[in-house]
């Protein structure tokens, strides 16, 4: 009786047991949306094979049924807005935007953009899409230094400042992610780690040289801040950095960014950038041991075709642990978890965004708002700016007149509604205005046919626009500059030829407003357009509503108010060479010589005033904080806005090499006519440290100069008559 009992009873738990694993296998732990993510991801990397689990670190991560793991590509792209997707709005480009100097902006674009990202990937879901651009993490913002005008890719950025690409990046990034406790809204990554700036054309095999100062002081900090903000992902770049390729470098990813800084995202590869690293940088062997090097300093995700198959290769040749594998796919694992990808649909918010935000009236408002803040005026002559709307004629000329192409620059979205500077200064004017259009000429070559109608009908009327400048045929990434003869880059500082020639032809024999609008995304060599034309706009790449907002601004309904995020040499002979990437000589931080027009400049159709600043203390501890502010006035006859920028110049030390000046502070203000008010500046620790030779932060001992104003301070700005407060002093002491 008592055997028979034993044996009733291991049957019942065997019973038991069998049940639970089947309610397990049924019910896993990872499709439980109440447990927490680490759990969630330990158990769904338990039950995957090796092949399965580096099938998971790929972009085009495929599926696997059998776990209900649906396939996944983690590639997308987000700068401006969602590219490459279909439908959706188009905001200036990321140098357009740091023009604006408002990170408020950006921010209120970002939330735009996610809004837009979120509203796709419900309507790809449901269309069964789940291909490339149709996910939910994107490969933005850009946050490499804009150290050289050379560079195609410059437009991507954020210009050549440290502290603003970092406000400005973070901005961004924070707006993409959302504010959910639990979920990601979309994940933004930022790219390219690091030292990474052309030349384009030898980027898969280039070392850019630097040292800890230079590192630290220029080009890291952005990446630094957008690490601390919360970053979900950091993209490692094709070139070497100090004999290291940068996806395969233990000092760049292992010792900075996950021992230094703490980051605990998932680390992707430029695309086929770990190809590079033997076939370009001739570090390695084979591929399997560049699969190896790449895991080993924690690339968790290969853009490329590296991983599989050749990290299961380096497993078999055991270059590679297992355990170094689960780590990397359970950190991507723990980005989709967070993204609520094997979640319930009704648990995640960001799933109601309803597809009706997408370019939907507010969006176009912000694409205006954001376009009109971004242009800056270099010239006004004798204030022919702004045009009035009753003007009896205007003859509108140029390539980029009415070309599309110059509202969109790179990585870009498409929607049926862009409007062209042509068409915003046609539906601009008043009744009667007779406005006659010609493009004169082509973009970057001389007119085949020489037979010319143009310059004739310009002179006969009241004033002439001439839309020229670059566009992203002549630059942008390698493959997308399909004129450029140097794969992106701009080894030719100058406009085209044909363009100068042409904007002679309209000035010559014409005294009436000879007005040139400039489409661009990186500096250009403006001195003979500056010489030519009766008032200079330059427009960047404005985005869909780009031909409203130059339209508005040429007529006065807004004054300009965007700044030079990145410096205008006269000519390339006052840089370095492009390949070095020493920053001795660049940027208005380092640079002596003379430039066209100084980084912050951009002119106004109303004037400022600022006073003298006033300091909380003059004398403060090395780890005090000082407060400085400043009264601002507008002392024109029209509301405008003002971009107040604060500079410091730390103490000169016989040992190390200092900033001329560095931006430490930028406030926007908006001002009636006669209207005044008190910007103030708060100077801490973090923004009053300098970078010594070892690349580590100190606090300078002395006397520090503070410049204020509406430009970087030198003499330049003064000639171009930018509105500055008195220089000013405090002191640090020990």
């Amino acid at each position: 009786m008592i055997k028979k009992i034993i044996l009733q009873t291991l049957f019942l738990s065997l019973c038991i047991e069998v049940s639970a694993q089947a309610k397990d296998e049924s019910h896993p732990a990872y499709l439980d949306y109440t447990k927490s993510i680490e759990i969630r991801v330990a158990d769904l990397v338990s039950k995957m094979t090796p092949e399965e689990k580096v099938s998971q670190m790929m972009y085009n991560s495929p599926a696997i049924d059998r776990l209900e793991i649906p396939e996944y590509n983690w590639w997308n792209e987000c700068l401006h807005g969602v590219a490459r997707s279909g439908n959706a709005s188009v905001f200036p480009e990321p140098i357009g935007l740091a023009a604006t100097f408002d990170d408020n902006l950006v921010s209120r674009i970002g939330t735009a953009i996610s809004d837009e990202a979120r509203a796709m990937y419900s309507a790809n879901l449901k269309q069964g899409f789940r291909g490339q651009y149709g996910g939910l993490t994107f490969w933005t913002p850009n946050v490499n230094i804009f150290r050289d005008p050379r560079w195609g890719r410059g437009q991507e950025t954020y210009g050549e400042d440290p502290y603003l690409t970092s406000v400005m990046g973070v901005a961004l990034v924070k707006s993409l992610q959302g504010d959910n406790p639990k979920y990601l809204k979309v994940a933004a990554c930022a790219k390219h780690f690091a030292v990474h700036s052309g030349p384009e054309r030898l980027r898969h095999e280039f070392n850019a040289i630097t040292d800890n100062k230079d590192l630290f002081e220029t080009y890291l900090p952005a990446f630094k801040a957008l690490v601390d903000a919360g970053v979900a992902s950091v993209m490692c770049a094709y070139n070497r950095t100090n004999d290291k390729a940068c996806c395969g470098s233990d000092v760049l990813l292992k010792e900075i960014l996950r021992d230094k800084w703490n980051f605990k995202g998932y680390l992707v590869s430029d695309c086929w950038a770990l190809k590079d690293i033997d076939a370009g940088h001739k570090i390695t062997k084979t591929r399997a041991e560049s699969a190896a090097l790449a895991l080993h300093n924690t690339v968790d995700l290969n853009c490329g075709d590296t991983y599989n198959p050749f990290l299961i290769d380096a497993l078999k040749q055991g270059l590679v642990t297992e355990d170094e594998i689960n780590k990397a796919v359970s950190t991507v694992f723990t980005t989709r978890f967070k993204l609520g990808m094997f979640d319930p649909e009704k648990e995640n918010p960001y799933n109601n965004i309803s597809a009706d935000v997408i370019n939907c009236e507010m969006h176009r408002n912000l694409a205006l708002e954001a376009a009109e803040k971004s242009l800056v005026l270099l010239k006004n002559d004798k204030n022919i700016l702004p045009l009035k709307k009753n003007t009896k004629s205007l003859f509108v000329t140029g390539p980029n007149a009415s070309n599309i192409d110059v509202l969109m620059g790179n990585y870009y979205g498409v929607n049926n509604n862009m409007t062209t500077i042509l068409e915003g200064i046609v539906g601009k004017v008043e009744a009667g205005c007779q406005v006659q259009y010609k493009p004169g000429i082509m973009l970057d070559r001389t007119n085949t046919n020489p037979i010319d109608w143009t310059t004739g009908d310009a002179k006969a009327t009241d004033a002439v626009i001439v839309v020229m400048g670059i566009s992203g045929l002549i630059e942008g990434e390698e493959g997308e500059a399909i004129a450029s003869e140097h794969f992106g880059d701009r080894l030719d500082y100058n406009l085209p030829p044909n363009q100068i020639e042409f904007l002679k032809k309209m000035r010559k024999d014409n005294s009436k407003p000879v007005i040139a609008v400039i489409t661009g995304g990186s500096p250009m060599n403006l001195a003979e357009i500056n010489e030519l034309a009766d008032a200079v706009l330059l427009v960047w790449y404005p985005g869909e509503e780009g031909g409203k907002a130059v339209a508005n601004v040429l007529f006065g309904d807004v004054s300009p108010s965007g700044k030079l995020p990145i410096t205008f040499p006269k000519s390339i002979d006052q840089l370095p060479p492009y390949d070095d990437y020493s920053m001795a000589g660049r940027t208005y931080r380092y640079m002596t010589a003379e430039p066209m027009f100084p980084f912050g400049f951009g002119m106004s159709f109303t004037k400022f005033l600022f006073s003298q600043p006033i300091f909380s203390n003059k004398v403060i501890k090395e780890n005090g904080t000082i407060e400085v502010s400043v009264e601002v006035k507008n002392i024109g006859k029209m509301k405008a806005s003002e971009t107040v920028q604060f500079y410091l110049t730390a103490p000169s030390s016989e040992n190390l090499k200092l900033p001329l000046y560095s931006l430490k502070g930028f406030k926007r203000v908006e001002l009636s006519a006669g209207e005044s008010q008190t910007v103030n500046f708060l100077l801490d620790s973090e923004l009053l440290a300098s970078i010594n030779n070892a690349g580590e932060r100190v606090i300078l001992p002395g006397t520090y100069q503070v410049n204020i104003g509406e430009s970087s301070p030198g003499s330049r700005s003064i000639q171009l008559g930018a509105a500055m407060a008195p220089v000013c002093e405090f002191q640090i002491k020990k």
